[in-house]
């Protein structure tokens, strides 16, 4: 029939998880349409329109959905479940909440981060913290699927879908929403930076941590963490990177005084270019890395830093 590709957005922005999710979507059954949930979000039903190989949006503009209620959204995709194949949806906090819900209701096993489509019902899906790759192939029927988004290309501009309208599905009265606290940043979002430059243990406290806010404005790069040093009190959660953090793929990932615990390789082995500094020269983080340093942290980013300026870094050409 169809695939539906449950959009990630903001209200007034789409996310790039969601074009990255038609790409897998359209691998599993064409055609392929978005459902846009959310609150005066007609600029996001329009931004999802243009995305190549999306024929339907359909637009479900209500206050209900004003903040990225599970309940409510997962009550809203199963009023429209017969008419598709499959439901995806990118691996984030939403997707991990809201779909497990929608197959536990369609009582369907849910296929959970994959990062690719062998055929319309075989998928790999990494397991064991990243170190081994499972190919499951899913029973006839139903598929309810979340996607690890950085491993699958953004579906190119350029599409004309139609909008169509739906109205809200009856709230479940399950939950509510009672508020949100967001972190503040002018650095680039942690899973969509092209540059990142995360933090372990060994920068020894959250003040040192300051070592690396340097380097990062100098390269307009995003600031992230090992669990290790989230759970010592330097930096808050949402710095996390890794199995059980946040799943990223830059262009670049500096690993500075982490050593390379599996849990962490699993959220950031798929970034284009590695490179870590670590002063042991058997840390596992250098098996890894395309480019290895074996130094004092707290020597080698201050030359940076001051080797960054020389080249105008931090300037215009830091912010390029």
């Amino acid at each position: 029939m169809a695939s539906l590709v449950i959009a990630e957005h903001n209200n007034q922005t789409l996310a790039d998880a969601t074009a990255r999710t038609v790409t897998a979507a359209a691998a599993v059954s064409a055609p392929v349409h978005i459902l846009v949930a959310g609150q005066n979000c007609a600029a996001v039903a329009e931004a999802a329109a243009k995305i190549a190989g999306v024929e339907k949006v359909l637009l479900a503009d209500d206050a209900i959905y004003a903040r990225p209620v599970a309940e409510s959204l997962a009550a809203l995709i199963l009023t429209l479940a017969d008419k598709y194949d499959a439901v995806l949806a990118p691996a984030t906090s939403n997707g991990k909440n809201t779909l497990p819900r929608v197959a536990a209701a369609l009582d369907v096993p849910q296929i959970s981060e994959i990062i690719k489509v062998v055929s319309p019902d075989t998928f790999e899906r990494p397991i064991y913290a990243g170190n081994a790759i499972a190919t499951v192939q899913a029973p006839a029927g139903k598929k309810i699927i979340t996607v690890r988004t950085t491993v699958f290309k953004t579906a190119g501009d350029g599409g004309s879908a139609a909008i169509e309208k739906l109205s809200a599905a009856a709230d479940p009265g399950l939950s509510k929403f009672a508020g949100e606290v967001l972190s503040k940043s002018e650095r680039p979002e942690l899973t969509s930076a092209k540059i990142v430059i995360s933090g372990g243990r060994g920068l020894g406290s959250g003040e040192n941590f300051q070592l690396l806010d340097k380097v990062a404005d100098r390269l307009h790069a995003a600031v992230g963490a090992s669990r290790a040093a989230v759970d010592a009190g330097y930096v808050p959660n949402d710095y996390q990177v890794g199995q059980t953090g946040k799943v990223v793929a830059p262009d670049l990932y500096l690993a500075v005084g982490i050593s390379g615990a599996i849990q962490h390789l699993a959220g950031m082995k798929d970034s284009k270019v590695i490179a870590a500094i670590n002063k042991d020269e058997e840390a596992p983080i250098f098996q890894v890395a395309d480019y290895g340093l074996v130094a004092d942290l707290f020597q080698a980013l201050p030359e940076m830093d001051q080797e960054l300026g020389k080249l105008g870094y931090g300037q215009d050409k830091g912010k390029s």
